[in-house]
């Protein structure tokens, strides 16, 4: 079914026919798919298709992916902050989940497609992460619909897919600031969202959100486990590393406070998570 959808002879070209793909739906549908269609192939059938694709391609090939004509795209200091006390805030607040998510679909993606000199439970872990994302945006997509609402309707920012092509020329760094960075910023501020969803009644929405958050502390794990496998492959010290790339710009997404306990089982080390707070306060001096 998988090869009808999107025309390929292996996994690389199947996920870059779903990161083309515009309608958000249907990228969504196509990575479960895709995630199914793997995990039904026998291992050297895996193989064979890491091998079918394995000449990396030229990065700039692949400068954006596929996306609707809506939600317009703005710099995220222009987008309104909104309370979720009300209605139209917490329609705000799940627009802009289900945005999250779609990137996401495209970033779990473009690991894939992108780094093709990895061991095949890296890509095999990917490909359930963009399908767990495809998963997460239709359910937001629904509840959207349900409250009178839909994908789109509200301005958005491209920041995650700005940081993936930050990102693009090795997948140490990939594994390092999107998962570990990005995608864990997403441990701290959920657990304060989901209460006070059921706070103000909504406890349709807070079953989502909480669904997403056990799901993103694997996701998370999974870029741990993948950074830590780099770094010791290529004989460098993890914490060190980790340290030069929060050098910078890059501290500024770092926000306390932490969801410690989390973090812990998402994979961190103690170590880890003091030096994302001194590095957190450092960003902070530097900027007065």
């Amino acid at each position: 079914m998988i090869s009808k959808l999107f025309p390929g002879t292996d996994v690389f070209s199947q996920s870059e026919s779903i990161l083309r793909c515009t309608s958000p739906v249907d990228k969504s549908q196509s990575a479960i798919a895709l995630h199914l269609h793997w995990c039904a192939l026998d291992p050297a059938m895996q193989l064979e298709q890491l091998s079918i694709g394995a000449t990396v391609p030229d990065i700039g090939l692949l400068a954006d992916p596929g996306r609707p004509e809506k939600p317009e795209l703005v710099d995220a200091r222009l987008l309104p902050r909104r309370g979720i006390g009300s209605m139209a805030g917490r329609i705000a607040l799940l627009h802009s989940l289900a945005h999250i998510e779609f990137n996401a679909i495209n970033l779990a993606l473009d690991a894939v497609w992108r780094f093709r000199d990895m061991p095949v439970d890296y890509v095999s872990d990917w490909l359930r992460v963009a399908s767990d994302e495809g998963k997460h945006f239709m359910l937001l997509f629904d509840r959207l619909h349900q409250l009178g609402s839909e994908y789109g309707a509200f301005s958005a920012h491209n920041g995650l897919w700005e940081m993936a092509m930050q990102t693009a020329h090795d997948v140490l760094v990939r594994m390092a600031l999107v998962p570990r960075i990005l995608e864990a910023r997403g441990l701290d501020v959920a657990p304060p969202m989901i209460e006070k969803l059921r706070h103000s009644g909504d406890d349709d929405s807070a079953a989502i959100l909480q669904r997403i958050y056990t799901d993103e502390i694997t996701h998370v794990a999974v870029g741990n486990c993948w950074f830590r496998y780099i770094c010791e492959k290529r004989d460098l010290d993890g914490t060190a590393v980790f340290r030069d790339l929060l050098k910078g710009p890059n501290s500024a997404w770092l926000r306390s406070p932490y969801n410690i306990p989390a973090r812990l089982e998402a994979g961190f080390t103690e170590a880890e998570l003091e030096l994302i707070q001194e590095m957190e306060e450092e960003y902070r001096i530097a900027m007065g």
